[in-house]
Formats: structure tokens, sequence, C-alpha cells
């Protein structure tokens, strides 16, 4: 839960856990791991900088002169996207990071004095994972132990095992360890994406020695993409339907002027009962997790590809990829449709999604 503005930067967010009664029984200990960007500069005047900065020219506009991408020059193209054809390489770079900030916190705490979190020695752990920051992608890095996502944005998956998760802004991942037999600590880091800084906390049994771990690591984080959003698929997927509406929305802008957007064709609105596409094609060289107010979706075509992905609320779409969701319209209001990334939301990247034939309240 967290303001829906850039006050989310100066960490006006907390969790909210939502519990299941049939895990009651489960004899497994619960971590939740909120993780943040902090700023000493208010976001109003970072904004006003990223949109005065006239273009980056490669050097990041904000917080310092570090590189803000160079990542990955092979993307596929829009004739692939569309449906027109295979991949095909494309000499460009993504741009990554376009703030610096002072801080990356994890259960608002970095890694200089991190949150040491007490367990048992063989025990069961969930970790509940949160990514509240406001402009920060990461991935989850879970050392030596393996792990298995079992849920994303509060909604169960069919089980996948694994060490590094990503994870975008708005997103929240459930992963289940089991712990070895061994009195030791198991740091769980968050590594920002494209970038050398990491956060995190550490689980630790009782008499294990917990050693310092520096706040940024000898390689950068790497590039947040679509690999794992193919894998996973929905444990209750939506039942198979013809849409009734499909929507195209196209995501635009660039770090020239700092401007965003989204140009959706026809307009998104639908009637109660129905059941919507809409095809996302990021058009810009940032990243854009795509959020869905008063409704769960489910990804059901990367690239044009058809699949059962996943049942979320937030889906990350990479530059030159496009991602397809379906949701049915169960719940009748105006509800925002927006970019998680909240400077990009704040600077344009915004619309709603609004139903036909709803009586507005007189006031």
């Amino acid at each position: 839960m967290h303001a829906h503005t850039l006050q989310e930067q100066s960490l006006l967010a907390a969790p909210l856990i939502v519990s299941d009664p049939s895990d009651r029984g489960r004899d497994e200990q619960d971590v939740v791991i909120l993780l943040h960007d902090f700023s000493f500069m208010a976001p109003q005047e970072l904004l006003a900088r990223l949109q005065g900065g006239g273009g980056h020219g490669g050097m990041n506009p904000v917080g310092g002169m570090g590189p803000v991408g160079a990542m990955d020059h092979s993307r596929m193209g829009p004739g692939a996207m569309m449906g027109q054809g295979g991949p095909r390489t494309m000499p460009m770079a993504m741009d990554v990071n376009d703030i610096d900030y002072d801080a990356y916190l994890a259960n608002d705490r970095t890694l200089d004095d991190p949150e040491i979190v007490k367990v048992e020695i063989g025990g069961k752990v969930r970790l509940r994972i949160i990514n509240g920051a406001t402009a920060t992608a990461f991935t989850i890095d879970l050392g030596a132990l393996d792990g298995t996502l079992i849920a994303v944005d509060g909604q169960d998956i069919a089980p996948v095992k694994g060490r590094r998760f990503p994870i975008a802004m708005g997103q929240r991942l459930d992963i289940r360890l089991a712990l070895p037999r061994t009195n030791e600590a198991f740091p769980v880091l968050a590594l920002r994406e494209g970038a050398p800084e990491r956060t995190g906390i550490i689980l630790a049994t009782a008499n294990a020695a917990v050693r310092k771990l520096a706040s940024a690591a000898d390689a950068a984080g790497p590039a947040v993409d679509l690999a794992l959003e193919q894998k996973i698929s929905a444990a209750k997927p939506l039942s198979v339907r013809t849409p009734d509406r499909r929507f195209d929305m196209t995501l635009i802008g660039g770090m020239q002027g700092y401007t965003w957007g989204l140009d959706t064709r026809p307009k998104p609105a639908v009637r109660p009962g129905e059941r919507a596409e809409v095809t996302m094609f990021n058009m810009s060289m940032m990243s854009h997790p795509m959020h869905l107010h008063g409704h769960h979706f489910q990804v059901v075509a990367i690239d044009g590809r058809r699949s059962s992905g996943a049942v979320r609320d937030t889906v990350h779409i990479p530059p030159h990829r496009s991602v397809t969701i379906a949701f049915d319209a169960d719940n009748p209001g105006e509800w925002a449709f927006h970019c998680h990334h909240l400077y990009h939301m704040a600077a344009g990247m915004m619309t709603s999604l609004s139903y036909e034939g709803l009586r507005r309240k007189q006031t």
C-alpha cells in the first residue's frame, strides 16, 4: 500500500499481506522484504531536472555521471512484435536507469546495517518480496539457496525453481525456501538492474557468524527481461473465452525532454461482463512495468506468441517487446492504467480504463 504519487520515493509505503487460511497449517516462517530507492533530493526537484535535462547523451542526467544503458543491443523489431516475421537485430542501446539514488533499501535499511532475521536450522521460509521502488528494477539473488517461486502479485503460479528472480517496480514475488541443516547466515540480495548497487536482508540461524556485505558488487545487476515471464503459468488461469474487446496500446517517449505517453486505439472502455485483451507495444528505449488498477489480468501472449501465462496486476515490458494481457470486466469504475516507474507516470505514461453505461453520482 502506498501513496500513488512521487511521495512513494519518500517512503510513504508499507507492506499489506493478505493471508490464505489454507496456509495456516504450514510450518514456515513468513519474511517480508519491502524494497525502496531513496533520494535526499525532493522528488519534484528530481522530476524538474529530468525534464530540463535536454537529453542524457549517454550519461545519467540525475544523481551522477554513470552510463544509463548500452546493455542490450539486440532487440525484437516492430515487425516481430506485430507478428509480421521473426526477430531481427536492431543497433540500439537500452536506457536502464534514469536516476542514481542515494540509497537502495530493504525494509528501510541498507547493507551497511541490514535487517538480520533469525531463522531455524533446516527451517522453511516464505519470502514475500515487494518492489516498492519508484524507479528501480532489481533481481533477487538467493546466493547458495535454492528457491521455489510460488506466486506473483499475490496470485499462485505453477512452481518455478531457481536462485535468481527479476522483480520490476510494483511487482511482488512469493518464494519458498528450505534452509539447509547448517548453522550459518544466508544473504537475500536485491541487485540493481544495470548497476553494481545492491540491498537486501540476512537470514541467520541463532549462532551464525554474519559477515559484512558491501553495498556495491563487483559487477552490474542483470537486465530485467521477459525470460521468467515466458516460463511461469497461472495456477488458476482465466477461463478460455473469445475477447469481446481488443485494444492496442503503444508505449512512447524518451529521455529527450523526458516526456512519456500511452497511445491507445481505441480508447480503453468496457462493459461489465466482457472479456478484454490489451496488446502493449513498447516503442521506447526504456522498460515499463505496466499496472492496471482494480483487476487482475493474465499474460496471454509475448511478442505475439500465445501462451497461458501468469495472472498478475503488473507486467514488465522491455524495449521493443510486446505483451498481451486479458482480463474480465468484473469491477465497474474508472481505473488507472499506468507505468509503475512513477517518474514515467508523472511525465505522462498514464491513462484510464472506463466502464460504459455507468451513471456518475451527482455532488
